[in-house]
């Protein structure tokens, strides 16, 4: 029987580094290797992959082998990875291992993993904007606020009391785990002392911090399983937590030193109790997309309420983690219940057991550096529907990008997601399957030939993985800065449902929706709640493809159908809106601009692709026929939709604006249909109109767009320079 081989990750550039680690080695120990053949994949702090060797994996500090890895360790590529590989269990914690980031390299790369997928990844690590959708669900949380690091001096007794919190309070990073930089503070001086070192807490870049209401009661931990097969959740036994001796919170020395804080499992509280905490857990869990395992921390209060504090969608597997205490009241020993999760994640997705027992043979390319250049990766094409678009907008920013300042490498992208440089003669040619169809074996690159020679990632890709986080957080990963939203933003605002649902709950208006599973039950599915006319879409797809007008429940299941039949697995039934249709650029990561508003004048009731990118086709005005006051009524709600969603760099939204004449809440309002991540780029398109009502040019908006995303990602072209020159030193200079 061919074994199955498991690539085992672990370290890893995160402050959970070492936990990481025990964590790796305890998976290790215990896949089965009559099964699987265990390959144990170490990433240092810069980000280089080993192999681990045996004898470094019972050490017990990462530094204690560390320096021995170049010589005693085998280097390996990430596009080693597929004939090294069938599987990957993910035993990384923290940034870049549990955020999305490893996950969407292991997808880019065609890598099946076990695990959480990339939005719930990226959303299980922002403890802010995860507090949304649990309460959408109905799943109670700590009571808080974000403050960005530049804010913090502004923190008085009064923005206190506006906000309805009072001392003691909680702080923490938005973006860590493991207890680091969370704070429990009584005075104003302490909160802003504890603000600045949460918000520092990472070297990578300032990041924000929450302050919340500090939760009493019973604290317990949870972990939930989910069924391969239905996909439902259900919790295992529920750990309560006594802190150790006078210390207010359950730290990190607390959680992995041996006999601090005392656990008991299950938890001393009522039957009734306990089986609530485990309906709240696996409702969590489900609320923010998490697969196969999870771990939701909270509080059971005094009053019976239970308040969710810390999801996370990879628990610790140290020896003694709450995993195994509470698998062991199932009588899963540590083998069973590491194998099971495995097994859980190949009956989801069975991964490719046809690999080659070497490494790739690969030749790296090195290209001539023009000085004084920052060199820029333009990445387009692609296996969406929108590869075409794509092609237009990579080839139209490669023309614009401003000559003297930067040299610019196209990348192209194939259906097959491999990468090859391309040629001025190929990038002429009319359509994507041309240019696939000219490429030669020599022009393939890898993505850490990109890393090696460029310093910015221009992303020119629409939809697909381009646009829904996968290649956001690869880039993340190879710590390549790109333009536009990061992980989390790009994988929400590519799912129409999910951006709808957020921004309601935000206050913005957005129209009534039903998401429709496309399944084998279409045909009994009850489309009562749906008023005609209604537009039918993919929830997860844009430029207009796909989208249709529906009359009458026939032409409903017409066009489900045909969804269907075009792989879609749901699809979002909005209600008609009636007003002038608009779209609006904005930019900014901080400091957010929405440009003037476009109105988009269509032929039909439906704005066609056609009508967005064929010459001749499609008419805006720019800026929109409306007063002064309608169009900054407008922008400023465009700036908040697009800060609500975290996005970042820049964007377009799609909205309706009703004057209030014909507005039934007698009322102007806007609302919002969708918020492109990427917006396309191509010649004529309208973010270039509304860039030049205000002065600026199509090479000085592509020029303000790589600014900011130098600016997002905290490098200087400095620091980048050094990057490319000696990888390892990179650490040392951020």
């Amino acid at each position: 029987m061919t074994k199955i081989s498991v690539g085992v990750f672990m370290g890893g550039m995160s402050l959970e580094k070492e936990v990481s680690f025990n964590s790796g080695r305890t998976v290790c120990d215990h896949l089965d290797k009559d099964l699987y053949t265990v390959v144990p994949i170490f990433q240092t702090v810069s980000g280089t992959l080993y192999i681990l060797p045996q004898k470094f994996l019972y050490r017990g500090k990462i530094s204690d082998f560390e320096h021995r890895l170049t010589k005693e360790a085998q280097h390996i590529a990430w596009h080693d990875l597929k004939n090294l590989i069938n599987i990957a269990f993910i035993a990384q914690h923290g940034r870049f291992g549990e955020d999305g980031c490893l996950q969407a390299t292991l997808e880019i790369h065609e890598i099946p993993y076990v695990g959480t997928k990339v939005f719930g990844s990226a959303l299980g690590m922002d403890k802010f904007l995860q507090k949304f959708f649990l309460n959408m669900h109905g799943i109670q949380t700590a009571h808080g606020i974000c403050v960005q690091p530049e804010n913090i001096e502004k923190i008085t007794h009064a923005y206190l009391n506006q906000h309805t919190l009072d001392f003691p309070l909680v702080v923490k990073p938005v973006h860590e785990g493991s207890s680091f930089g969370v704070s429990i503070v009584h005075d104003i001086i302490e909160l802003k002392q504890a603000c600045y070192t949460a918000a520092s807490i990472s070297k990578h870049m300032p990041e924000n911090v929450i302050i919340e209401e500090k939760i009493n009661g019973m604290e317990f931990s949870c972990i939930v399983l989910q069924d391969s097969e239905t996909g439902l959740f259900s919790a295992l036994s529920v750990t309560e937590i006594v802190k150790h001796g006078q210390t207010e919170m359950f730290d990190y020395e607390q959680k992995y030193m041996p006999g601090r804080a005392t656990k008991w499992t299950p938890a001393r509280c009522s039957e009734q109790n306990l089986q609530r905490i485990q309906e709240r857990a696996a409702q969590a869990a489900h609320a923010l997309e998490f697969c196969t395992i999870g771990r939701i921390d909270g509080f059971l209060k005094d009053n019976g309420d239970i308040v969710i504090i810390d999801p996370n969608s990879l628990s610790g597997l140290a020896p003694s983690s709450f995993a195994f205490v509470q698998a062991a009241q199932k009588k899963l020993n540590h083998k069973e219940f590491i194998n099971k999760l495995l097994e859980a994640e190949m009956k989801k997705n069975q991964p490719n057991t046809k690999k080659t027992e070497t490494l790739l043979e690969h030749s790296s390319h090195k290209i001539a550096r023009e000085p004084h250049k920052t060199v820029i990766a333009v990445v387009f094409g692609g296996a969406s529907h929108e590869r075409e678009i794509s092609l237009e907008s990579g080839r139209n920013i490669i023309y614009k990008l401003s000559s003297e300042k930067y040299q610019v490498l196209p990348i192209f992208v194939s259906r097959a997601l491999t990468f090859h440089f391309t040629t001025p003669e190929q990038l002429v040619l009319n359509s994507t399957q041309e240019i696939e169809n000219s490429l030669e074996k020599s022009q393939q690159w890898s993505l850490e030939d990109i890393k090696i020679n460029a310093d910015f990632v221009f992303i020119a890709l629409h939809g697909g993985q381009g646009e829904n986080g996968v290649m956001q957080g690869t880039l993340e990963m190879l710590k390549i800065p790109y333009n536009g939203s990061g992980v989390l933003a790009s994988a929400l605002c590519m799912d129409k449902h999910k951006t709808s649902l957020l921004l309601k709950a935000c206050g913005f208006d957005t129209p009534k929706s039903v998401l429709v599973p496309l399944d084998d039950s279409l045909g009994h599915y009850n489309l009562s709640q749906v008023a005609y006319p209604a537009v039918v879409k993919p929830h997860n797809d844009g430029c207009s493809i796909g989208v249709n007008k529906v009359k009458n429940e026939h032409e409903l299941r017409y066009a489900l159908d045909c969804l269907k039949k075009n792989g879609h697995t749901y699809a979002l039934v909005e209600e008609f809106i009636t007003g002038m249709e608009l779209t609006v650029g904005v930019l900014g990561n901080k400091d957010i601009t929405a440009l003037p508003p476009s109105a988009a004048i269509s032929t039909k009731d439906i704005l066609s692709i056609e009508e967005k990118f064929l010459p001749g086709a499609g008419e805006n005005q720019t800026p929109a026929p409306l007063p002064e006051s309608s169009l900054l009524f407008i922008q400023r709600t465009m700036e908040g939709v697009y800060k609500a969603l975290t996005c970042s760099g820049y964007a377009r939204i799609d909205c309706f604006y009703q004057p209030a004449d014909i507005s039934p809440t007698s009322k102007e309002r806007v609302i919002i249909l969708e918020v492109n991540s990427l917006p396309g780029l191509t010649p004529a398109t309208v973010i270039f109109h509304q860039a030049a009502e205000i002065g600026m040019s199509p090479s000085e908006l592509l020029d303000t767009i790589v600014q900011l995303g130098f600016e997002k990602h905290g490098k200087s072209k400095h620091q980048q320079q050094i990057s490319q020159e000696n990888p390892e030193k990179e650490m040392a200079v951020a």
